[in-house]
């Protein structure tokens, strides 16, 4: 089998190379199907570098500029060609590269991986998508803040191209699907909403209708949520922030006294069981769907598990041709 190599902006995310490098190094380990191209500075990348080597399958493509976390979108594609984000999505491009892996600014990302890589015939904006915890394991959302204002039209395209993904990665023939509401009811939602329902219902996508906020996580059987990236940011915000109080809660209550501390101990088992179930490393690594290649957004304050998990969903994606999937099952139901 051939070699999976996966680009990694080096400098991405909150404090770059002191992650990216130990991640690397170490899912590399793990997975000796793949290689990996640090994309950045090479005195930086070098530093976290046992003795300054590269080990096997492990690469440095030097880019000289660094796109910061604030700076504007428009700026970075202007003004930073030689970045580190930019310059491993020209590896994809080239195909040097089978993905492109960054924690570092999502608007720019967004915006160059447009520029660079173009949109899949037939889909106006790609939409990020991601998945959360939920009752049966975890539900897949999108979109996650790509768009903040999105027509009906661009909602049905979310739709067919997050049903693909779900085909493709997690091998369900017809995930079932929900359109993010104010209410389950017909009457409920804009122009927009309702008119979305209408065409993904006339699709042959496997759709349940509206869905509620506590849908997300309660509903049995619910694999996709479509929405619009205003109310889907606010949501996956939301849940990773519910997620962090639940645990900072049950730390404070168990510190209490001593006969707290002991209850701890008899429930430890439970208590990493529910906090790998709902700890949001366990689902960082958001696709950007609708792109000519592979792209993944991991958090910009991702440790190194964290990243290492956005490193597998770019290995599982590249695997499951998710891209050409994407663009077969697009034009079928779009052309």
């Amino acid at each position: 089998m051939a070699l999976v190599t996966l680009a990694l902006d080096a400098m991405g995310g909150d404090v770059g190379p002191a992650v990216t490098v130990p991640a690397a190094r170490h899912f590399l380990q793990q997975h000796p199907e793949c290689a990996i191209i640090l994309v950045g500075l090479e005195a930086d990348i070098r530093r976290y570098l046992p003795g300054g080597q590269l080990p096997p399958r492990l690469e440095i493509q030097v880019a000289s500029q660094v796109v910061a976390m604030d700076e504007p979108p428009a700026s970075a594609l202007r003004k930073k060609k030689d970045s580190s984000l930019r310059v491993a999505l020209d590896l994809v491009k080239t195909e040097r590269a089978d993905a492109c892996v960054s924690s570092g600014n999502t608007g720019a990302l967004m915006a160059t991986a447009r520029f660079v890589l173009k949109t899949l015939p037939h889909i106006d904006r790609p939409a990020i998508i991601a998945s959360v915890p939920a009752v049966d394991g975890r539900t897949w959302m999108l979109d996650l803040g790509a768009n903040i204002e999105s027509s009906a039209e661009h909602l049905h395209q979310f739709a067919i191209m997050g049903a693909e993904l779900i085909r493709a990665v997690d091998g369900l023939s017809r995930p079932a699907l929900g359109l993010l509401n104010i209410g389950q009811e017909d009457i409920k939602g804009n122009a927009q909403i309702k008119l979305a329902h209408q065409l993904i219902s006339e699709s042959d996508l496997n759709y349940v209708g509206y869905i509620e906020g506590d849908d997300i996580y309660l509903r049995s059987g619910l694999d996709l949520v479509v929405s619009d990236g205003f109310a889907g940011n606010i949501a996956l915000k939301t849940s990773e922030g519910i997620a962090k109080l639940i645990t900072t809660l049950l730390k404070r209550e168990y510190r209490r006294n001593w006969l707290r501390r002991l209850a701890a101990l008899c429930s430890m088992p439970v208590l990493r069981s529910m906090r790998h179930q709902i700890d949001p490393r366990c689902y960082n690594g958001a696709a950007l769907l609708g792109l000519r290649g592979i792209v993944v957004k991991s958090h910009g304050s991702a440790d190194q598990f964290a990243l290492e998990h956005a490193l597998l969903i770019a290995k599982k994606e590249v695997h499951a041709d998710v891209s050409h999937r994407i663009a077969d099952r697009v034009a079928e139901q779009l052309a």
